[in-house]
């Protein structure tokens, strides 16, 4: 994904410090991480679920870029949850 600057959401932050996901994996997931879902209606920004793998364990980041600035702003992160997600951590499990 390509963006100019990289912000981290407060509730990012604290999603990182309590998953233990460093703001280096972070960024190497939005340099070279693979676009799993796009939801372009979000608010106030579209927004860009990725996908990569750090410490040999899946990760998503979710992403909000503006447009006009190219600016990145980092929504939340997380490890899926195998329960959740096939096993190539691109397709929600059907519930």
């Amino acid at each position: 994904m390509d963006c100019g600057s990289v912000s981290f959401s407060r509730h990012a932050i604290e999603r990182m410090f309590q998953r233990s996901v460093s703001p280096d994996e972070i960024l190497q997931c939005i340099r070279s991480g693979e676009v799993i879902a796009n939801y372009p209606d979000d608010s106030p920004y579209p927004s860009t679920l990725l996908l990569s793998f750090t410490r040999a364990e899946p990760l998503h980041v979710l992403v909000a870029r503006h447009d006009e600035t190219q600016s990145c702003f980092v929504v939340t992160v997380y490890r899926p949850d195998p329960e959740l997600w096939g096993n190539d951590f691109k397709t929600r499990r059907k519930s």
